[in-house]
């Protein structure tokens, strides 16, 4: 089992970027894919990244793909979602998710979640 906590999220303007960090507890963070996902009021949670579980490979949302770089540090138990270029539709909650599947992009995959760290992008 492995417990996740966000942290990062804040207040911006449109154009501007933040940096969000995952910190996953456990020995066996590295046996994990690690997902993004987010969640607007009113919407689905959908999914924003992930990333395999070595680092070498990741699939990314087409609403994010060239602003929203996913990485993980397997040393320091965490992975990271670097935000870029923000627009206002990126307003949600953030929420890091772990998976025993790599590449996969549903949320019923990832049996973990962290309790999300909210973004607001402003016009």
């Amino acid at each position: 089992q492995v417990q996740l906590i966000e942290s990062g999220g804040g207040l911006v303007q449109a154009g501007g970027l933040l940096r969000l960090s995952c910190a996953a507890s456990g020995r066996t963070f590295a046996s994990y894919a690690m997902g993004w996902f987010r969640q607007a009021p009113g919407k689905e949670r959908e999914f924003v990244a992930v990333i395999d579980e070595s680092g070498g490979s990741t699939r990314y949302a087409d609403s994010v793909k060239g602003r929203f770089t996913i990485s993980r540090d397997n040393a320091k138990n965490t992975v990271y979602l670097q935000m870029n270029s923000l627009e206002p539709e990126d307003t949600a909650v953030y929420y890091c998710a772990a998976s025993f599947l790599s590449g996969v992009v549903t949320t019923s995959a990832y049996p973990y979640w962290g309790q999300g760290t909210q973004v607001t992008v402003s016009s």
